[in-house]
């Protein structure tokens, strides 16, 4: 089957999946573009697919992905639904010859997601993931004086994703066979990338971590409404130690309940002999004789990343020459997450 990259005209463009992030991320930020026809939504629900149609003047809704792929034919798609599906929908949709946008994580393994970058290869279609935090002008700007060496040697990072009590009351992010785990999955998975991409991907040499499961199996209600505590299978929070070949360090610290004194944080600060630096929103400081001196700040942190995630996805289809969460960065990320749980699982480092 030939395929045909599109560089000018409408692109075609269908949802996987009916749900909140497809409604209020992926149809706001398609609904942006002119250049972009929304022709179908698919979702196991008919009732919600035909319903989510209606609302977003979608003209078809499907059950079935492959009716969906074969009598639409559309350029590029979004997978939108529980992380369990995304390997076999990314790889339908690719097989299909779209391009495909695909919620994090990107599946629930390191195999999962190398056959996926393998089949967009094979394809020769682009498959990105929404790490859309990434995308903020913050990361950007440290991705630059980093690579510069404003910071000098960042050997410390810290990665946080923390909840006070911020279990997710809907959808399966509490069962494991759902989702692949919970908090790290989910929301820490965000700023590990954000820490990998602002350091330039550095080569991992070994990871350390512990997990804990201590609140979500004894409370049953949060800041994002409730759940069963009988059937809270991951877990509440994981602490990790990433030791880079260069002997830098990034820390992972990552939590749904945990009790610390903020409702949520969700940050990462770089550490180098030079300068520091944090992320959300940017800023970089030193310190002089005792005193600290900012040398670069953001007032506030960019609200955009969402958009500006979907819009380098677009961007990339149409055949420019973008930054991209691209297959591979993607594998690499599923790799620390495995590595992290198989250390924490076990007790013992793991070596990459």
């Amino acid at each position: 089957m030939e395929f045909i990259t599109k560089t000018a005209g409408t692109l075609k463009v269908a949802l996987i999946g009916a749900g909140q992030v497809a409604e209020k991320v992926h149809v706001a930020g398609y609904r942006q573009d002119p250049g972009l026809e929304l022709v179908a939504v698919v979702d196991c629900d008919a009732a919600r697919a035909q319903a989510f149609a209606q609302r977003n003047g979608i003209a078809r809704a499907y059950t079935s992905l492959e009716d969906m792929l074969l009598t639409e034919r559309p350029d590029a798609v979004s997978v939108c639904t529980p992380n369990l599906f995304h390997h076999q929908q990314v790889i339908a949709a690719l097989q299909h010859g779209c391009h495909v946008f695909c919620e994090k994580p990107p599946a629930m393994d390191p195999a999962q997601a190398l056959e996926m970058w393998q089949a967009a290869q094979q394809a020769d279609r682009i498959l990105a993931y929404d790490f859309h935090h990434r995308f903020a002008e913050d990361a950007r700007i440290l991705r630059r004086k980093v690579a510069d060496g404003e910071l000098g040697e960042v050997y410390v990072t810290t990665a946080r994703a923390l909840r006070r009590c911020g279990v997710p009351g809907w959808g399966n992010f509490t069962d494991i066979t759902q989702s692949g785990g919970g908090p790290l999955i989910d929301i820490g998975i965000h700023m590990l990338d954000a820490a990998m991409y602002v350091l330039g991907f550095p080569a991992v040499r070994k990871v350390t971590a512990q997990m804990f499961q201590k609140i979500g199996t004894r409370k049953g209600e949060g800041q994002f409404g409730s759940w069963d505590p009988k059937k809270y299978s991951v877990e509440d929070s994981v602490f990790a130690a990433i030791e880079f070949c260069d002997g830098g360090l990034l820390r992972v610290e990552t939590a749904f309940a945990l009790n610390i004194q903020p409702q949520s944080v969700m940050n990462v600060e770089f550490c180098g002999d030079k300068a520091g630096a944090t992320l959300f929103p940017a800023q970089v400081y030193t310190d002089e004789k005792g005193q600290l001196v900012t040398l670069f700040s953001r007032e506030v942190a960019d609200d955009q990343r969402h958009a500006r995630s979907l819009q380098a996805f677009v961007a990339a289809v149409r055949g420019e020459t973008v930054s991209l969460a691209d297959a591979g960065q993607g594998y690499r990320i599923q790799q620390l997450v495995a590595a992290i749980y198989a250390s924490a699982t076990s007790g013992e480092s793991v070596y990459l």
